[in-house]
């Protein structure tokens, strides 16, 4: 009987992280793949067998017992029996599970995401943005199927092809097969002797392309654009994912943006509030006029329709919404405070009397209150 201590190169009580870590160090030095020859294949067969057993407690305690561990009757129920393992046994106890067969090595790529930065002009209108991206592409070099080019697979000696190994078990319930992936081929039923340089048998090389988005109207930041077939190639030259693109748009320093509208802050003066005045706002259709009407209060509002944010699904635009805020001069020369105290007394405001907490109907206070009695 095989050493299989000896030949995964553990001592007899260790634990199984220990075995597990074993047996990787020694796959990736004896793995045919890596270390073409018989001498390594026939070391990677007996590696593969001793793992097989020691990282099995019915096996291994079989072993452990001087037993056959691949012998019928060697263990019962343990690792590796599935429900389907356990139907069988019920069912007469000689039919076996169905496997699954060898796995294919052309697999779907990954999605990937990335975050695209955007002025609230191109949330407005829309634009067209390139978009830059490392990703994984086919390999060039073996198009995708992993060997260096004019060499081919070889049918794994283990498994002969099927990509799996069957067991059969002795228990109380009667004979049960359980099929587990071929470690030696890792399920693929071949095994590449020569492996791609440029991928390195994955069938797949990261580069960096640029792709033109077509970002549209009304997005917003969190608005993720879905492009379909644009992420990652997969394994083997398998289908690719999807690119999600998440929008983010930069702050404006005028416009606060709030859902479609778009509000902003005038500063106007006081003798403009009082008297009314036209002024002229920049917007992103160009400059508008602005007209402040006799009486403007701070807080007034003074709205533009149709200019703000174009509808992200359906049609029309939100509105510019202006808050004005009237400027109280700070300093004043001789004459600008005569002017400023002859109008008081013409208004007979030269000893104004103050209303806080008495808020009117028409004032600022009412219309705060107002605004908190509707919500």
């Amino acid at each position: 009987m095989n050493d299989y201590y000896a030949d995964l190169g553990v001592a007899r009580d260790a634990d199984p992280e220990e075995i597990k870590r074993a047996y990787r160090r020694a796959a990736r030095r004896l793995h045919p793949d890596v270390n073409p020859g018989p001498q390594a294949e026939e070391q990677f067969k007996k590696l593969s067998q001793a793992y097989d057993v020691l990282s099995d407690p019915d096996k291994k305690q079989a072993y452990d017992m001087g037993a056959d561990p691949y012998a019928a009757g060697a263990a019962g129920f343990g690792q590796g029996f599935s429900f389907s393992d356990i139907m069988d046994a019920f069912f007469g106890g000689q039919t076996t599970s169905a496997g699954r067969g060898p796995r294919s090595r052309t697999t779907r790529g990954q999605d990937a995401l990335v975050r695209l930065d955007i002025d609230l002009g191109d949330a407005v209108f829309g634009a067209e943005k390139d978009l830059t991206i490392d990703t994984a592409v086919t390999c060039g070099t073996c198009h995708g199927n992993g060997m260096q080019p004019g060499t081919s697979t070889r049918t794994c000696d283990v498994c002969g092809g099927r990509g799996e190994i069957q067991q059969i078990q002795r228990s109380f319930l009667g004979q049960v097969m359980t099929t587990r992936p071929c470690m030696t081929c890792s399920g693929f039923g071949q095994l590449i002797t020569h492996p791609c340089y440029e991928c390195s048998g994955d069938g797949r090389v990261r580069t960096r392309r640029t792709l033109t988005l077509k970002v549209p109207a009304g997005v917003d930041t969190g608005t993720r654009i879905q492009l379909t077939g644009e992420g990652e190639v997969g394994h083997g030259a398998g289908p690719r994912g999807d690119l999600y693109v998440e929008v983010a748009v930069n702050r404006h320093t005028v416009f606060q943006r709030r859902g479609d509208d778009l509000h902003a802050t005038i500063e106007v003066p006081m003798t403009a509030a009082a008297l009314g005045a036209t002024l002229v706002m920049e917007t992103f259709d160009g400059p508008r006029d602005l007209d402040i009407r006799r009486g403007t209060q701070s807080g007034d509002t003074i709205t533009l329709r149709g200019l703000g944010v174009t509808h992200l699904r359906g049609t029309g635009r939100g509105d510019i919404v202006v808050h004005t805020m009237v400027q109280t001069p700070t300093r004043l020369d001789a004459d600008q405070e005569d002017l400023l105290r002859r109008l008081a007394v013409a208004r007979g405001e030269e000893r104004p009397e103050a209303r806080i907490g008495v808020p009117g109907e028409g004032s600022l206070f009412g219309k705060l209150r107002d605004a908190f009695k509707a919500r």
